[in-house]
């Protein structure tokens, strides 16, 4: 049995079950010392925002208790992620450095730094898959090529499914070095926001590994209404299992897995719970895309758009932000994700249609202000989605299809319980008019106790007028 030391350098993937990396360092035999190391320049120019910080903090936090269940422990460092694992291998004597490989162009690079700088401080220095279900670069097309529409890169890899090996377990205990390094408290991080605005946070989340099985379960009851409830933003149709896949605090195949078993055991057919994987496929061809197209969390994918007139209102953009925008189903959503962290995937792309369509602001504004305030904030999944809804990337939805948030409200949240819940001044404004308040009669409006303009904001910008703008906007790009 080998006595040296390896460092597990931890990233995303904030767990213990079916945990390639650990799992192997444990059978190994000799001491491990777990690290994570807040490193905002590693993640080039995209630190994480406000809202990850507070899950990052709470998911280290269950770590480390986890780790401590197992006689282990888990040290933070705070610094240039080369130089504090070269420092930390010469505190301890460790003679390699294991971790999970990540996808975004400046974790990639990170990882060559480290390589080197190990390298050439005579420390091994080894990376693993565990992150995705599938490889980037093992799904290509027959012309050799990276995918970049879902539907023939999704049947490539449910062809390659018998693949994906069944989950690990979690190890019942580690080998501890005789003396732990330095390590910073988790406070010394600061990773909580001084202001506290994610006080209702706690009330929704669970972040960790335990949370992460939880919400598991949950879907286990759901699963097999998932097709249709999935739309509903009034119903708890979704999974919520985004930001526990971001850190790692669930692996991809544990979950593909246990759907799997689900559709075995007669919990859910096959064709619905198809509806659901395609969801974990679609997690995978963002991370396909961003691996193949490094450029595209500042540049569109496709070229013409980087001509695209967009505009920018500042008054606009802090409205649609703040939501007050006067369109219920768009303000709704807007403060779910303020008070919460999350927003309905429906609704995301509700107000990402909003503001790429009706107010024709770039879509990286709205990447932007995602990245800061949602928990769930994923490079891939985050730059994909902006420019799907703002049809510019891969597979994106043509610039065309504008939604009207008026029609989608009625049809996805029919009788307002989103709204009400989430535009509060609206509470007593009859279903008939509770997604177009402007076109309610004012005595139906007074007997509500609402004040058009005062009370609520009358919309920003006429939908039927912003709609024809943003087509004439793609005419001229098609004429350039």
């Amino acid at each position: 049995m080998s006595q040296t030391a390896v460092i597990l350098w931890l990233r995303h993937d904030l767990r213990l079950s079916d945990h390639a990396v650990l799992e192997s360092l444990a059978r190994r035999g000799g001491p491990v010392i777990p690290v994570f190391i807040l490193d905002e320049t590693a993640e080039g120019e995209w630190p994480p925002g406000g809202a990850s910080k507070w899950w990052l903090h709470h998911s280290l936090e269950k770590l480390d208790d986890d780790l401590k269940s197992l006689g282990s422990r888990l040290i933070l460092r705070n610094g240039r992620t080369e130089t504090e694992l070269s420092r930390l291998a010469d505190e301890t004597g460790a003679t390699a450095v294991h971790c999970h490989r990540r996808y975004e162009p400046a974790a990639r690079k990170i990882e060559r730094d480290v390589a080197t700088r190990l390298t050439k401080d005579g420390v091994e220095f080894e990376s693993f898959p565990g992150h995705l279900l599938f490889e980037p670069d093992d799904i290509r097309t027959q012309q050799d090529r990276p995918y970049q529409v879902f539907t023939p890169y999704w049947k490539a890899c449910q062809k390659r499914a018998s693949t994906i090996d069944a989950p690990l377990g979690k190890p019942r205990s580690l080998n501890v070095p005789s003396k732990w390094p330095r390590s910073e408290a988790l406070s010394d991080l600061q990773l909580l926001p001084t202001i506290p605005w994610d006080r209702e946070f706690g009330d929704v989340w669970t972040p960790g590994e335990a949370g992460a099985h939880a919400r598991l379960s949950a879907l286990r009851k759901s699963i097999a209404d998932y097709p249709t409830e999935r739309n509903r933003p009034d119903h708890e149709g979704s999974s919520r299992l985004s930001p526990h896949l971001h850190f790692g605090e669930i692996n991809p195949r544990q979950v593909w897995k246990a759907v799997h078993k689900w559709i075995d055991d007669g919990v859910v057919t096959a064709a619905a719970a198809s509806v659901f994987l395609a969801e974990l496929g679609w997690r995978e061809f963002t991370h396909h895309v961003l691996h193949h197209f490094p450029f595209t969390p500042k540049t569109a994918l496709r070229e013409e758009f980087r001509r695209f007139p967009w505009k920018h209102s500042q008054s606009y953009e802090r409205a649609w932000q703040r939501g007050l925008t006067g369109y219920p189903i768009v303000d709704a959503g807007m403060r779910q994700l303020w008070r919460t962290g999350w927003m309905h995937n429906r609704v995301r792309m509700i107000v990402g249609s909003f503001l790429t369509k009706d107010l024709r602001h770039n879509w990286l504004d709205g990447a932007r202000w995602f990245w800061d305030t949602l928990v769930d904030a994923d490079l891939a999944q985050n730059t994909f989605n902006w420019q799907w809804v703002g049809g510019c990337g891969a597979d994106a939805a043509p610039y065309f299809r504008v939604f009207n948030p008026t029609l989608q409200g009625k049809k996805f949240d029919p009788e307002g319980a989103y709204v009400r819940k989430w535009v509060p001044e609206l509470v007593n404004c009859p279903t008939k008019w509770i997604h177009e308040p402007w076109a309610a009669p004012t005595a139906d409006l007074a007997q509500a106790g609402i004040t058009a303009g005062k009370d609520y904001p009358e919309p920003i910008v006429d939908h039927a007028e912003a709609r024809d703008d943003a087509l004439e906007a793609l005419k001229s790009l098609k004429n350039r």
